[in-house]
């Protein structure tokens, strides 16, 4: 599976982690920054072209960071074939994949830490979606989007 990864400076070392730690896992990362720190990185410009590559398949999900994961969700799900969600527990990151189908995990470096984060991330990318009675919410969703 190939993750599209991305965070802005106040989430850029946790990313790292997520990363490496995937890796290791034998997935492969499509890396869309921030690589180094730049105190004045704006978020919205890591979301966008991680997303994208999400929204036209070059990658099957896309993991984002910043500071709290709100920031980079409220960007990532103003993009068209997006659905992310910020977590920080283990149920939501289970459930928002069976029953949201989504496709982009976002995580704040400042309240989830690393082993946490790894864990969020390995449920997130190994839970499948259920369908059924989910999918007709989806397809309502995807009217709005389309409007």
């Amino acid at each position: 599976m190939k993750i599209a990864m991305a965070a802005d400076d106040a989430g850029r070392e946790l990313k790292d982690i997520i990363k490496a730690d995937l890796i290791a896992k034998g997935y492969e990362i499509e890396d869309f920054g921030l690589t180094e720190h730049q105190p004045t990185a704006d978020y919205p410009d890591y979301a966008e072209p991680a997303c994208r590559a999400v929204a036209e398949g070059r990658c099957e999900r896309g993991i984002l960071v910043c500071g709290t994961g709100i920031g980079m969700s409220i960007a990532a799900n103003k993009m068209k074939g997006i659905r992310a969600a910020a977590l920080s527990d283990c149920f939501t990151a289970e459930a928002t994949r069976m029953h949201n189908n989504a496709n982009v995990l976002c995580l704040g470096e400042r309240t989830v830490g690393p082993g946490l984060a790894c864990k969020l991330a390995d449920i997130f990318l190994e839970t499948g979606f259920q369908g059924g009675r989910h999918q007709t919410r989806l397809d309502m969703i995807t009217e709005m989007e389309n409007e």
